[in-house]
């Protein structure tokens, strides 16, 4: 019989990871949330024509790397690739978006049929952020505030931001004539992959990784000098307000974006420590969108964060103490055991935060301080049928130095508290 695995790209997050995973998510989720963006829960699966209204039918994304079924109705369906077009779609549907402002944020799981390397996956999560009804840059440079604040709260030093401008569409039309016109006269220099993108998505032959096509993209024309005056003033407007708030900044002129409905600003905040895979957050301007996909006419800016690659970078954090229980509670005959059951549920109603296990199926004193010492808990709460009479437990450290001391109940809530924040603090500084 085969031996059953997960699908190629897509992986399990196992115990301690897992507990990186949330100390990141719940530090990125209060960090968006202080600017007042609500969360959004979006569904895994939507009709198949939403992607291609939005993102571009000819993008590699919808024509190559969609995971699409047909459903028990003849329906064509797909596992989203992304989540803005979703987020999009439940603003028209639900009314919330027009001549109205909102902060929206969501997190989960995207799918696309890519070829597995380190950074890029076939299944890989994402915390995306989303404004609509804001047409000024202020918004813009907001979002890059927030990213710099989410790097500075997760310890992650080192990333470089990008900027550019896409213009508004009457610009791409008229840079794209252009483009078009110069890569065909290198047309002998381009690969495979630029020819096919040559008469369907031309821009993205910008975002090259093939060095041999280097000098070609460098002679193309600057995009800068086909922006409208308007496009061109709320990008001065973007820069000034983040030299304003200190923040560093490269101008890429060749920066552009996988996803059709871009317009304006761009950004993306890459870094030189995962290979190929360098950008870790990448986001901008959709104003078109919404009218495009059916409802009226609202500027919109938004932002997604890779999560699998914000984990490769972050500091030296502690998993397996992150993950492991705060006290294990070891108690020896019946009416220990007895006593035991209440005490921890009083324990956890009274000490935030706690995590504490309460030894089930038996065993004597031995058997449980291996298990205690097996689950990596800091402390051992020892209750045994002498404790258990006089209202008392022993309080063992487990890990470190420290002497063990009996404490009633009031004083051993008290210390679990000092204790377990004292922890906390000290597996993520």
């Amino acid at each position: 019989m085969k031996k059953l695995q997960s699908v190629r790209g897509m992986h399990d997050v196992l115990p301690p990871e897992t507990a990186l995973w949330r100390e990141m998510e719940q530090r990125i989720v209060a960090a968006v949330e202080a600017y007042g963006y609500q969360e959004i829960r979006l569904p895994i699966v939507e009709h198949t024509e939403l992607f291609a209204r939005s993102i571009g039918e000819v993008t590699d994304i919808v024509e190559k790397e969609m995971y699409t079924f047909r459903d028990r109705n003849g329906d064509s369906l797909s596992l989203r690739p992304e989540g803005t077009a979703g987020c999009v779609r439940a603003g028209i549907q639900h009314g919330f978006l027009h001549n109205r402002q909102q902060r929206l944020w969501y997190a989960g799981p995207m799918f696309r049929h890519e070829r597995p390397q380190k950074g890029r996956y076939r299944q890989f999560h994402q915390i995306g952020v989303e404004a609509f009804g804001m047409a000024g840059p202020d918004v813009d440079a907001e979002q890059i505030l927030l990213c710099r604040r989410i790097w500075e709260v997760l310890g992650i030093q080192g990333l470089r931001l990008e900027i550019n401008s896409l213009g508004d569409l009457p610009d791409r039309r008229a840079y794209r004539e252009r483009l078009v016109a110069h890569l065909r006269e290198h047309r002998d220099a381009l690969d495979a992959e630029a020819l096919r993108r040559l008469e369907t998505n031309p821009l993205r032959i910008l975002d090259s990784k093939n060095p041999a096509l280097r000098p070609v993209i460098e002679a193309a024309p600057a995009f800068h000098e086909f922006l409208s005056k308007a496009a061109r003033d709320h990008y001065e407007g973007l820069k000034r307000l983040l030299d304003e708030a200190g923040v560093a900044y490269v101008q890429n002129p060749r920066l552009v974006r996988g996803l059709d409905y871009y317009n304006r600003t761009v950004f993306e905040w890459v870094t030189d420590r995962l290979g190929a895979q360098g950008t870790v957050c990448a986001g901008g301007r959709y104003d078109g969108l919404v009218e495009q996909l059916g409802g009226r006419s609202t500027p919109a800016a938004g932002f997604a964060i890779g999560l699998e690659r914000v984990a490769e970078l972050l500091p030296d954090w502690d998993a397996e103490t992150l993950a492991s229980p705060d006290a294990y509670l070891v108690a020896v005959g019946a009416e220990a055991e007895r006593f035991s059951r209440g005490l921890a549920e009083r324990l956890r109603d009274q000490v935030p935060g706690l995590r504490l296990v309460a030894n089930c199926g038996d065993g004597s004193f031995k058997a449980q301080f291996k298990r205690a010492d097996r689950s990596g808990a800091a402390l051992a709460l020892v209750v045994g049928e002498e404790e258990a009479a006089r209202g008392m437990v022993t309080l063992k450290p487990l890990r470190g130095s420290g002497e063990q001391v009996q404490l009633d109940e009031s004083a051993l809530v008290a210390e679990l508290r000092t204790r377990v924040h004292a922890r906390r603090r000290e597996n993520t500084e």
